[in-house]
């Protein structure tokens, strides 16, 4: 059926791993065990020119225009990764997605009719699923609907006549 053979560099990307980490992402990979180390390989094989001072202190305070210390709404310092880091993560994930592109390409070219059928039979499967959800989102916006409906009767339902004399007695000056 397929007239190439999948890549192992494409085969490992879709293993599941184990390992989680709870340290800073920068596009949802971790700086300290994926990103220092991967950055510091290519620096090593003279594949990147990143400054050791980005590799050391990769995590840096934020700060106004005026020079003072940003703070976010919850009053905490703002931390942003080195420009020198975020730039080369932004110039891998690019060649990334180029990668992912050029590979589908290469696929849809030498296996055009087995690429077609699945899209026909994701489509598919897919109807059932999107036909669900389009009749919740209905079901949710007639219960929307219907409250905002009760809420503006509820408003403008005319007051029980003590409560109306009490009202005026308190607009009345004594």
């Amino acid at each position: 059926m397929n007239e190439t053979q999948t890549p192992v560099y494409i085969k490992n990307l879709l293993k599941p791993t184990a390992n989680k980490s709870q340290s800073r992402k920068v596009w949802s990979i971790d700086l300290e065990t994926v990103w220092l180390p991967f950055f510091t390989a290519t620096n090593t094989q003279g594949d990147t020119a990143i400054p050791h001072e980005a590799l050391g202190a990769p995590l840096r305070l934020a700060y106004n225009q005026d020079g003072s210390v940003k703070f976010s709404k919850a009053g905490k310092p703002v931390v942003k990764v080195a420009k020198d880091i975020s730039d080369n993560v932004k110039l891998v994930r690019e060649n990334f997605i180029a990668g992912l592109q050029s590979y589908t390409n290469e696929v849809f070219n030498q296996n055009t009719e087995a690429y077609k059928a699945q899209i026909a039979q994701a489509v598919e499967a897919g109807k059932p699923i999107q036909q669900h959800d389009q009749e919740k989102l209905a079901e949710a916006h007639e219960k929307l609907v219907q409250q905002a409906i009760d809420e503006a009767e509820a408003v403008s339902q005319p007051q029980p006549k003590a409560e109306a004399d009490n009202q005026e007695k308190e607009l009345v000056p004594a």
